[in-house]
């Protein structure tokens, strides 16, 4: 996803580096194809937007910008254009619905490139097969000499096909940029956002590996050009990630392969990433069948973000949320 951005470009889009990317997210949505009694954990401060915020009196929630935070080192700008990310990963189904959208004026974000990854089942990452081995020596994105905590609820069995290797050498701290040791790209990918600023991904749920919570990365890039190769030019001007319940991955726990895994696992408040402030923090909505929850989940999220940052992850490791105003210029 590089090229040239356009001659009409004015000069200080012109001047920053990359694509601008913009918040994503999409509202509270029910299961689609879940069976009843589904679970469905939701956040108070889910923003409102368009007409309803201005008629309810509550358009400020709109000015909630999502944290950023670290990219970590396993980010590829690999132009894998596509919804579907899976492969031929086992694991739960997950949709991930999102929609981006201005945190200032609560306007959809359209023509937006929006890029997700996430570790496999046991917490490994495409392209970096013998550098995460999911199972202790696995790859951290929280900074170094952080106790990651007694893990709770952690599953027991002989994890089966795990890769093996050393840990990274940027692994930690969220600063260094590991190349790519291979060519597999399961569990990443871009797509657009239609003129709702909605995209939805079809994935598999992520496991866990040493030192994090079970999370998604996310990156939007806003200003550039969709081409028949892809999206070239503009810039990043959100790095997050997304976060799931712990419900939720205490459920996933007991389903093959996330049961098969031995890695002990940092939970969500313990987790030195997500900074614990709900759907501001990158915390999603999820609705599934408690009983049978390897029948899938839904996911989804509403990320506010100011189209005219630059954020890339990568200069300052973590960046702690926070609220603004809609004369504030400082993201989250």
């Amino acid at each position: 996803m590089t090229g040239k951005q356009t001659a009409e470009e004015p000069k200080h889009k012109k001047d920053l580096t990359r694509r601008k990317a913009v918040a994503v997210g999409a509202g509270a949505a029910a299961a689609v194809g879940i069976g009843g009694g589904f679970a469905l954990n939701a956040s108070a401060d889910e923003p409102a937007t368009g007409a309803s915020a201005s008629s309810s009196g509550s358009a400020e929630t709109c000015y909630k910008l999502t944290s950023e935070t670290t990219e970590g080192p396993y980010y590829i700008d690999a132009d894998k254009i596509r919804r579907d990310i899976t492969e031929d990963k086992e694991g739960i189904p997950l949709t991930l619905s999102l929609k981006v959208i201005d945190s200032e004026t609560c306007a959809p974000v359209r023509n937006a490139a929006v890029d997700i990854w996430h570790c496999d089942a046991l917490g490994v990452y495409s392209g970096y097969e013998s550098l995460s081995t999911g199972g202790g020596n696995a790859p951290t994105d929280a900074p170094s000499g952080t106790p990651t905590g007694t893990p709770t609820g952690t599953p027991t069995g002989t994890p089966t096909g795990t890769p093996t290797g050393a840990p990274p050498s940027g692994g930690t701290g969220g600063g260094g940029h590991e190349e790519p040791t291979d060519d597999k790209r399961y569990l990443r990918g871009t797509w657009r956002t239609d003129r709702h600023g909605r995209v939805t991904f079809r994935t598999i749920f992520p496991g866990w590996y040493r030192g994090r919570c079970v999370h998604i990365h996310a990156k939007v890039h806003v200003d550039g050009t969709w081409t028949d190769a892809g999206y070239e030019g503009g810039h990043t001007c959100h790095t997050g990630q997304f976060f799931f319940a712990e419900e939720a991955v205490l459920a996933s726990a007991k389903v093959e392969p996330y049961s098969t895994s031995t890695t002990e696992r940092t939970t969500l408040t313990e987790d030195t990433i997500y900074d614990q402030s709900g759907t501001t923090g990158g915390l999603l909505r999820l609705a599934y069948d408690r009983k049978h929850i390897a029948k899938g989940v839904h996911a989804s999220i509403t990320v506010g973000v100011d189209p005219d940052e630059t954020h890339e992850g990568t200069d300052d490791g973590v960046q702690p949320g926070a609220s603004a105003s809609a004369s504030a210029s400082a993201s989250s």
